[in-house]
């Protein structure tokens, strides 16, 4: 236990850690160990996580762009897409920018405050979009088994109460991790064996009962995930019973399984990840698995799913044309404007 004189120094810098009679200790920031400490694989990974973070703000946004400026996407679907994007570029922006300060500094640290910010913003996203990727199954469900009732259940109001519910809920499901890990006392250590703030890593360094942080850790995290998983698959359930006992037409069933496939592999993509961090039991992981899927649900998932939605959705596709087209086409016209006009300029000149 760490006395009221303690100090540690680690990377040349000290940390002060202060203790009351009651062995209570006040962690001014914490150490971020990373994935390497061998400066050339750092470089590495820095050119590699910098490409993943750039290509998803740039695949993300360009669905934003394109769901806002195109009348023909104005609907509940991809309404719920251009959230979905939103919160891709969110949730790696909640711990990239960090990740790459840190391949690029010897003083990997982040501060309390930092630490618990980023715990909770990365959590909030983390399900608001699962609660997203259930309303979104929803959705093709009423589109598919209920089409005469779609414009009723999915008018503008209705989505937007939707998404609200999400943010509401995820909101407060975080704040809640936040509050129950900045009350833990740190008293052995303030190395962190990961590269971003998570509640796990963080209930491995505190002192005293942490019985609580991790029931909530896996009961409250898990109901939030496995029910909304529970009700994507309940919307599948429903819809493939639809299209092999009630529907008849094979166009229909083509279309809809175009369409769902995109987003039961986004599903995919997010659910094993979270569901093997979050609801195995801490014993039975090892950091090295932790990383990797920590790896996959901040860097690489983000990064895949706007190219799922454009490689497999034809409306996507062609609004992607259409959008881009018209830019291409506008800057070829300036540029031939302003040839016409330096030409016009000259001959002027010359008489």
């Amino acid at each position: 236990m760490v006395t009221a004189s303690s100090y540690l120094h680690t990377s040349g810098r000290h940390v002060s850690l202060r203790c009351d009679q009651k062995n209570e200790t006040i962690v001014n920031e914490f150490l971020l160990l990373g994935l390497t400490n061998i400066q050339e694989l750092e470089a590495i990974l820095f050119v590699i996580f910098l490409t993943l973070y750039l290509i998803s703000l740039a695949g993300n946004g360009a669905i934003v762009m394109i769901i806002i400026s195109e009348p023909c996407l104005h609907s509940p679907m991809y309404f719920f897409l251009g959230n979905l994007s939103c919160l891709d570029i969110c949730y790696s922006t909640v711990t990239m920018p960090k990740v790459l300060e840190n391949f690029l500094s010897t003083h990997k640290a982040i501060s309390f405050l930092g630490c618990i910010t980023q715990l909770h913003f990365f959590h909030f996203l983390g399900s608001s979009e699962a609660i997203l990727l259930a309303i979104m199954a929803f959705e093709r469900f009423v589109a598919i088994c209920n089409p005469l009732h779609y414009l009723v259940f999915m008018k503008h109001q209705v989505c937007l109460q939707l998404v609200t519910v999400a943010w509401v809920i995820s909101f407060f499901y975080a704040l809640m991790h936040s509050i129950m890990t900045s009350q833990l006392n740190f008293c052995q250590s303030h190395q962190l064996n990961h590269f971003f703030c998570d509640v796990k890593p963080l209930l491995e360094l505190a002192c005293g009962n942490t019985v609580l942080n991790q029931w909530l850790l896996s009961v409250i995290t898990g109901s939030i995930s496995m029910g909304a998983f529970f009700l994507t698959l309940l919307s599948y359930f429903y819809i493939i019973g639809f299209l092999l006992f009630k529907s008849h037409s094979w166009n229909m069933l083509q279309k809809a399984l175009s369409t769902c496939a995109s987003h039961f592999m986004v599903v995919c993509l997010f659910y094993g990840p979270m569901g093997f961090t979050y609801i195995h039991p801490t014993s039975g992981s090892s950091m090295a698995q932790d990383w990797i899927v920590a790896i996959m649900y901040s860097a690489v998932t983000p990064v895949l799913n706007p190219l799922i939605y454009t490689l497999r959705n034809k409306e996507v596709k062609f609004a992607f044309k259409k959008v881009f087209g018209r830019k291409c086409f506008f800057l070829k016209n300036c540029k031939m404007y302003h040839y016409c006009d330096l030409r016009l300029s000259t001959t002027t000149d010359l008489h």
